[in-house]
């Protein structure tokens, strides 16, 4: 699509301080009143000269320019700010270059694995070409707003939410890295109407609410299972202790059935949810 678009190039100038303009304004103005008190048709022109002058100044505030053209061709931009002036003739389109920041609404997408999920970003985009943001697109705000609907939706359905296959980044913990890709993207997509990208970042993220509560007991099942999996590690590697300073100690001989049943016992005692109730053994292990 791009590359279909002859591009437009920013050139920067045009443009002059208004104010030595003023000062022929009001020397016009004082001329026409003093040649109408004398009755001289001249006033009159004099007049239409002040007045034509003067309607060639314009004001720039600070971060904002002025697209100038000649009959519809573009001339040049003038950055500079205050008071500016251009022959009467020629075309004047203001531009703000400041900052913009847009929060996009909640999409509903499906992420790699097919998972319906609620994203939206916030955008801070600017303007840095002003000769492509007028020329090459139609309204670039509404160009930018919709590629940055167009961009998330792509850059969701390249993640998972969670749960990731091996090392792969997923939507909910790598933020930076998403964000990084989501902002590249974006940038690809507006450069052809002259604008930048600053900042793009995830605000909401969740799962839809069709799947969110199956969602839910799915992330507190995998919570559980990691949780007694640790247990089960810390629990082994105490009992091996055990067992260790007890031979190297000598306190007690253990034959292989003995230290099966002393292992049983302890690991139902360190990975049991309550707590272990004592039982007195008034005979032997073998009746």
């Amino acid at each position: 699509m791009a590359d279909a678009i002859q591009r437009s190039v920013e050139k920067r100038g045009g443009g002059s301080n208004g104010w030595p303009l003023v000062l022929t304004v009001l020397a016009l103005l004082a001329i026409s009143i003093a040649l109408f008190a004398a009755q001289t048709p001249l006033g009159a022109v004099t007049l239409v000269a002040g007045v034509l002058v003067a309607a060639g100044f314009y004001t720039l505030q600070p971060n904002t320019a002025a697209v100038l053209t000649l009959f519809g061709k573009y001339l040049s931009t003038d950055r500079s700010q205050g008071l500016r002036w251009v022959p009467f003739w020629i075309g004047r389109k203001i531009v703000s270059v400041r900052a913009r920041n847009v929060t996009c609404e909640k999409l509903k997408v499906n992420d790699n694995r097919g998972n319906p999920i609620e994203i939206a970003a916030n955008v801070v985009w600017r303007v840095d070409d002003t000769a492509r943001a007028v020329f090459d697109v139609d309204r670039y705000t509404d160009f930018a707003n919709i590629q940055i609907e167009t961009g998330l939706r792509v850059v969701a359905s390249k993640f998972s939410y969670d749960h990731p296959e091996g090392d792969q980044p997923t939507l909910r913990a790598s933020g930076d890295h998403v964000a990084e890709i989501l902002r590249a993207e974006l940038q690809e997509r507006v450069g052809v109407a002259g604008l930048t990208i600053d900042d793009a970042r995830i605000s909401h993220l969740a799962y839809a609410p069709e799947i969110a509560g199956a969602m839910l007991r799915r992330q507190q099942a995998q919570a559980i299972l990691e949780a007694r999996k640790l247990i089960v590690e810390g629990a082994v590697g105490m009992v091996e202790l055990a067992l260790t300073q007890l031979s190297e100690r000598h306190v007690v001989e253990l034959d292989d059935e003995r230290k099966a049943t002393m292992v049983s016992n302890l690991m139902v005692v360190l990975c049991s949810d309550h707590d272990a109730q004592p039982v007195l053994n008034t005979g032997t292990l073998y009746g």
